[in-house]
């Protein structure tokens, strides 16, 4: 039977994202202020694995997923990090690296819908490798997503730019830096 309370109106409000609308959020991970890391931040259907405690993403609700989406310069993208949920990429443009591994010792490059599945657990990093600026998806299963898990070197850099994590994950950055 259809749902009849679904006006137009009402999942225009409710479950529509129009990238038109978005603003990326630049502090929604410890690893943005990094140069290497910058990259622009949009949470579309719900919160992520995001360490912004104030992420508020457009569509909201639990899914059973969250999807984000990642624009970056060439040469920038996301520091070696892991969590307890599967995360799949996507690209819309350009080409883009993913690695893995302890060290990231492991990459694959990947194009526009092209789509790499990460299990959880695994340390995980992805790069614009292109000659502009792209886009790609990020999909994270689950509702109860947890927190990132930093390679040890990307919280001692990012703790030199003023930022670092509190006891529950969530992002702190130090007004004086």
């Amino acid at each position: 039977m259809a749902r009849m309370d679904l006006s137009k109106d009402k999942m225009e409000r409710e479950r529509v994202a129009r990238f038109s609308g978005m603003q990326p959020n630049p502090m929604m991970f410890v690893d943005t202020r990094l140069p290497a890391h910058a990259r622009d931040l949009f949470s579309v259907i719900g919160p992520g694995v995001s360490e912004d405690p104030a992420t508020n993403p457009v569509i909201t609700g639990e899914h059973g997923f969250n999807i984000a989406y990642v624009g970056s310069e060439p040469g920038c993208g996301a520091a070696l990090h892991d969590h307890v949920t599967v995360e799949v990429f996507i690209p819309f443009s350009g080409k883009w690296t993913i690695y893995w591994g302890d060290e990231g010792e492991n990459e694959i490059q990947v194009g526009p819908l092209d789509c790499f599945s990460v299990p959880p657990g695994v340390m995980r990093g992805f790069r614009n490798d292109g000659d502009e600026y792209a886009h790609m998806v990020a999909v994270v299963g689950g509702d109860d997503n947890g927190k990132v898990s930093w390679a040890r070197s990307v919280l001692d850099q990012a703790a030199k730019t003023g930022m670092h994590l509190d006891a529950d994950g969530n992002l702190i950055v130090d007004p004086a830096a």
